[in-house]
């Protein structure tokens, strides 16, 4: 008899790794014909900031990241942090600002994000709409706040 956790195992090794990458194509593919827009994403026209769509296994969000030299991500965060106020009265207002955050891979960067609040897999294709909709929310008000203080970002 298998324990919880032996069981928990088990769920998580469902999938081969082709088959975790054919799922993660298919929802990106997915997403992109159902939410049909040029994301800004890379293109802030700033080095070291860009915006990123997550989702994994456990959770989804949508990231500000900083990810230049220290003193460019310093530079950048201070202005980030001027604007905070602003970013949660008018866009988003549960949105969360780390200064340090380290990536899976143990690279430090600062990051805002907005997680989605419920449990969701990039495996699991009932969570794919949700996600969807989430992203496509959250991402065009972050991307509206940037559009509307780009320049006072970018004369730093």
């Amino acid at each position: 008899m298998q324990s919880g956790f032996e069981s928990l195992n088990h769920q998580v090794d469902m999938f081969s790794k082709e088959e975790s990458r054919l799922l993660r194509e298919q929802f990106w593919i997915s997403f992109g014909k159902s939410f049909p827009r040029k994301w800004i994403l890379y293109n802030t026209k700033i080095k070291g900031v860009s915006f990123k769509f997550y989702f994994d296994t456990k959770k989804a969000l949508v990231a500000l990241d900083l990810e230049d030299d220290l003193e460019n991500r310093i530079k950048y965060w201070e202005v980030l942090q001027s604007l905070k106020t602003i970013l949660k009265r008018d866009y988003l207002p549960e949105i969360i600002f780390e200064e340090e955050y380290f990536l899976e891979n143990g690279k430090e960067i600062s990051r805002i994000y907005f997680p989605l609040e419920q449990k969701v897999s990039i495996h699991n294709k009932n969570s794919w709409l949700e996600v969807m909709e989430f992203f496509n929310e959250k991402m065009t008000l972050f991307e509206a706040f940037f559009e509307d203080y780009k320049e006072v970002i970018k004369a730093s």
